[in-house]
């Protein structure tokens, strides 16, 4: 027996669970399909490896569709201040400077899953359909089926892909990537510190990569060393305490002592671009349309603007009595985010190439501009909105302003 919806979303994750909870108390009938229910939260349990510096405009994002006070229950870091330097004291942004108390926050990625997933409980005219893994999709312009490995199958007249960077919609659909690897892979660690909980996060370039510091709630922090893959492979097999040498030798005195090291995991670096982000009856979201270079931080920040750009294109259309998944109602989407999400990413490209570059007078010009970003004051206010994600063509959510105009 088919079950027919709406908006069938593939992929409960921070996006696809972001998109959902947009739609919330709507007259439309969607379903959320996620193969992993995420783990409860308990307050003595250990930090998660894989978390995220959410943005000004996330988390405007996250408050209005109901999660942010769920996600704030459980544990977040906030961060005041950004560092970025090489050779010099390079160049530090504070949040006071725009008049801000935050710039952004580090919260594990799962916890904001949690905080989704429990607001979209509150809606009606949402399935979430969990654990639950597509067999096959069947894509046609005017309607798709989905085939879930239980035997259910769903009938919608928008797909949306928020299914990760291996994307069965986006395959299914036959839309095509952009694609390839970065020279580099990414050593992550969970470490206890002996500093007390910090307002930092920062970054420094060196000739093998760069070495990050992102701080968690308490003595916390999360560190991020870019370096070759066979280097981070060696990296890997080594002891704790062995790894923990390593990072007194490599890491900067800004570092302090590391108390121990309590979980390590790693991944390769890639670029991934969809050649187009809708076709009729079908939308990309998130890591499925784009994947991004870490370097900044900025995946989860503009995969949750995809999701808060592609409910407010559903939710006018609807309103309109349009066919919301017509591929002129999805192009206006597309026109939304692309443009941005490819010029960030082409940033994130310019940095890792700039400053993977060994050449001493190219060094030297770094610096300067490092340099020079903290003197000139307008150039640095520039920036931290950027990072914040209060520059270009936001969607009203990301503005703090309701869908339903």
């Amino acid at each position: 027996m088919t079950q027919h919806y709406d908006v069938i979303i593939v992929g409960g994750g921070m996006v696809g669970a972001t998109l959902a909870c947009s739609l919330g108390n709507l007259p439309l009938k969607v379903a959320v399909v996620e193969g992993n229910p995420p783990q409860p939260f308990e307050p003595d349990q250990p930090m998660d490896l894989r978390v995220s510096a959410i943005s000004i405009a996330s988390r405007r994002i996250l408050e209005s569709v109901g999660a942010w006070n769920n996600i704030a229950g459980m544990r977040l870091c906030p961060f005041r201040r950004m560092k970025v330097w090489e050779m010099t004291d390079g160049t530090e942004f504070r949040s006071r400077d725009l008049k801000y108390p935050e710039l952004g926050y580090i919260i594990e990625n799962r916890l904001i899953q949690l905080g989704l997933l429990e607001s979209l409980q509150a809606f009606d005219n949402i399935d979430f359909i969990c654990p639950a893994r597509p067999k096959q999709i069947h894509y046609q312009d005017k309607g798709s089926e989905l085939e879930l490995e239980d035997g259910r199958i769903l009938s919608g007249r928008l797909l949306v892909g928020a299914d990760g960077g291996r994307s069965q919609v986006r395959h299914a659909a036959a839309i095509g990537v952009t694609a390839w690897d970065y020279e580099q892979s990414a050593l992550v660690l969970t470490v206890e510190t002996a500093y007390g909980q910090q307002d930092i996060t920062w970054q420094r370039f060196t000739p093998e990569g760069p070495q990050a510091f992102l701080p968690l709630p308490g003595q916390h922090a999360s560190l991020v060393w870019y370096q070759n893959p066979g280097k981070v492979r060696e990296l890997q097999s080594l002891s704790n305490g062995a790894l923990l040498n390593a990072l007194y030798e490599a890491f900067p005195r800004e570092l302090g002592d590391v108390v121990r090291i309590e979980s390590r995991g790693s991944f390769p670096l890639k670029r991934q671009h969809a050649q187009h982000y809708v076709k009729e009856g079908v939308a990309l979201i998130g890591d499925a349309a784009h994947m991004i270079h870490p370097l900044a931080g900025q995946g989860v920040n503009i995969g949750l603007l995809d999701a808060a750009a592609l409910a407010q294109v559903v939710v006018d259309a609807h309103a309109k009595q349009k066919d919301i998944g017509g591929l002129k109602v999805l192009k206006e989407y597309e026109a939304m985010r692309r443009r941005d999400n490819l010029t960030m990413m082409t940033t994130m490209d310019m940095f890792y190439r700039v400053f993977s570059n060994a050449s001493v007078p190219l060094k030297l010009v770094r610096n300067l501009g490092l340099s020079l970003a903290q003197r000139l004051y307008p150039a640095r206010l520039a920036v931290m909105r950027y990072a914040m994600g209060l520059q270009g063509n936001l969607p009203r959510l990301a503005r703090g302003e309701s869908l339903l105009v």
